[in-house]
């Protein structure tokens, strides 16, 4: 599977869980790295905004 998203590119989580709903469930992140698929095929990411740094699954994040 590629990925569908980009090195820099700006994110938002699809589904913000609830400690990303008290910082503000708008958080607009930036991917950072890219990192290869999981058991199930699915691709992730590295996405950082501000000094909150996640891995994430690509059907958990949309664009911007």
């Amino acid at each position: 599977m590629t990925h569908k998203f980009k090195v820099r590119q700006m994110v938002r989580l699809a589904q913000p869980g609830f400690s990303d709903t008290r910082m503000n469930a708008n958080n607009v992140y930036e991917v950072v790295r890219l990192m290869p698929a999981d058991q199930t095929g699915e691709v992730s990411y590295r996405i950082k905004s501000g000094m909150t740094e996640k891995a994430v699954r690509e059907g958990e994040i949309r664009s911007a």
